[in-house]
């Protein structure tokens, strides 16, 4: 009880404290609360909605908890950002209890929980406005109950009837993989222990029935109200072409995921890798507990999912990550209890790791003032961090394992107040309000307001103005929006002509474009104002 304590209480710090500082960012998480925004607007909790219209590349629970958060909260970034950030702690601890279930050993769980929470992928998806946190961690939790039945007789039924809410919940959340990664899991963990029967019991085939009651409801209505628009989109667009398609190419490569995997559970970054090839030569040479062979199976099976996949995203295979974190946790711990050599230098070499971040950061203080200014709270803070550093590596040498552990564990948090420290500098490239509010700001904005791709979402969320797209000789929204798509010049250009003055915020190159086709077609542009990477403009006829 001590330690989920300790660790609700650290995760409270690390994953809600300053959620408030930042405005919602470009483009995602203003595409979310503008869907809950408008869900709200049209008085209803079951259909999301996007510039006036249904829109269905998600589900529709996550927009429902952001709703829940404005109704607790108010309409802040901080409302917003409070379920992820939720099911960020409530992740921890279930990794807490699954693993102190499985090893029977309260201090492995929680140096398993401890790199989770502290790892830099899950900090980041617990403070912004996405469906994968929600999503894995319900992934998560169902198979955490499944592990349970299978681990424990008295647990069997109630087990397989969580596994299947759990499963139910993270199909209202992102789709059908919020079942079909749970029970491949499951099944091929099965197979090969050669325990298929284990399914074959009266909690499983409930819990299938009270799967279908809790969410297939949704599915019913929208296929009812919408039909083949749902169809198309949700289940063509965001499924079937995102496997045939990349949507990001230069993510499309085959060591897009196994770089990621490592890279995103920083600072951990060497464990992870070491811990993956333990657990894999193990698993070959069938030495690994059922556990660790279950661990290995969740891996690998969200891992070849996503992979076989064209459209890649390193938030896809996020519910891979709370099995790193276990293997890593137990991997790190044993070391820990063992004083082996190689744990020395895993240490030794995160600390180099470590060190280049502050130097980093005081190198772009001088260089980039615009970015990270020379603020005595900022460089204080850098300081604390290499001093944070140091002192664990003299731990390491010192053969103090636990002490070094619990400084490199403060780690990813320390980064977090380094941000808070130069958020008003960096804001205004990842938000596009302070923009909005200056377009907006003592003049009169009528008709609709010409915006890059990349900022309409924002735009239409801080301005509350209808938008079209400046998208000359450029693709639209993989999942095409209800906007007008001005994609040739001659769109633009009646545009112009229908409206006396026409605004923009525009990326650099659109604003080029724009003013281009003004200077052709005798039309006056004028940048009014730079905000960020956001270029406030205004047109009108000579």
């Amino acid at each position: 009880m001590k330690n989920s304590i300790i660790l609700a209480l650290f995760a409270w710090f690390v994953f809600f404290c300053g959620n408030n500082i930042v405005s919602l960012t470009n483009p995602d998480e203003v595409f979310y609360v503008q869907t809950a925004k408008e869900m709200a607007r049209q008085g209803t909790w079951t259909t999301p909605y996007i510039f006036g219209q249904p829109q269905f590349e998600k589900p529709v629970l996550t927009y429902d908890l952001i709703r829940a958060g404005f109704l607790l909260f108010g309409e802040t970034p901080y409302a917003a950002r409070f379920f992820p950030a939720l099911f960020a702690l409530i992740g921890v601890l279930a990794v807490y209890f699954m693993a102190a279930v499985a090893w029977r050993d309260e201090g492995k769980a929680f140096t398993a929980a401890m790199v989770l929470m502290t790892s830099g992928l899950y900090i980041g998806l617990a403070r912004t406005v996405f469906t994968d946190m929600i999503f894995s961690v319900f992934i998560l939790l169902s198979l955490a109950s499944f592990y349970a039945a299978f681990s424990r007789p008295s647990w069997k039924t109630s087990g397989f009837l969580l596994f299947h809410v759990f499963a139910a919940l993270a199909v209202l959340t992102k789709g059908p993989l919020g079942l079909g990664i749970p029970l491949l899991v499951v099944l091929v963990f099965l197979a090969l222990r050669k325990e298929l029967s284990f399914v074959n019991t009266a909690g499983f085939w409930w819990g299938s029935v009270l799967f279908l009651l809790i969410a297939m409801p949704w599915y019913v209505l929208i296929l009812q109200r919408y039909d083949g628009a749902f169809i198309r989109e949700f289940f063509y667009n965001d499924h079937w072409r995102r496997l045939i398609e990349a949507e990001h190419l230069k993510n499309d490569r085959w060591y897009f995921y196994p770089g990621s995997m490592a890279v995103c559970m920083f600072p951990w970054v060497l464990f992870v890798v070491a811990a993956c090839v333990k657990a894999l030569r193990d698993f070959y040479q069938r030495k690994t507990s059922a556990f660790q062979s279950f661990l290995v199976i969740w891996i690998v099976v969200v891992f070849i999912i996503f992979q076989s996949a064209h459209s890649k995203l390193v938030s896809y295979i996020f519910p891979l990550f709370p099995a790193l974190a276990l293997l890593a946790g137990e991997y790190l711990h044993e070391r820990i209890q063992r004083q082996e050599a190689l744990f020395s230098r895993l240490f030794l070499g995160t600390g180099c790791m470590l060190a280049i971040i502050p130097v980093a950061f005081l190198v772009a203080a001088v260089k980039y003032p615009a970015y990270l200014p020379s603020k005595p709270l900022f460089l204080a803070g850098v300081g604390v961090e290499l001093l944070f550093i140091v002192v664990a590596g003299i731990f390491v040498l010192r053969k103090n394992a636990r002490l070094a552990t619990g400084i490199f564990s403060l780690q990813m948090p320390l980064l977090i107040f380094l941000l808070f420290a130069v958020h008003q500098n960096i804001e205004p490239y990842v938000s596009t309000k302070e923009a909005a509010a200056w377009l907006m700001n003592g003049r009169t904005v009528n008709g609709k307001v010409l915006s890059s791709k990349f900022f309409a979402r924002a735009v239409l969320f801080y301005t509350g103005k209808d938008v079209v797209l400046m998208n000359v000789n450029s693709s639209n929204f993989f999942s095409p929006h209800p906007v007008p798509d001005l994609n040739t010049e001659a769109k633009v250009l009646e545009l112009l002509k229908s409206q006396p003055e026409t605004f923009g915020i525009l990326k650099k190159d659109s604003w080029k474009q724009l003013k281009g086709i003004c200077e052709r077609n005798g039309f006056f542009a004028q940048q009014l104002n730079v905000v960020g990477d956001a270029y406030v403009v205004k047109v009108a006829a000579r």
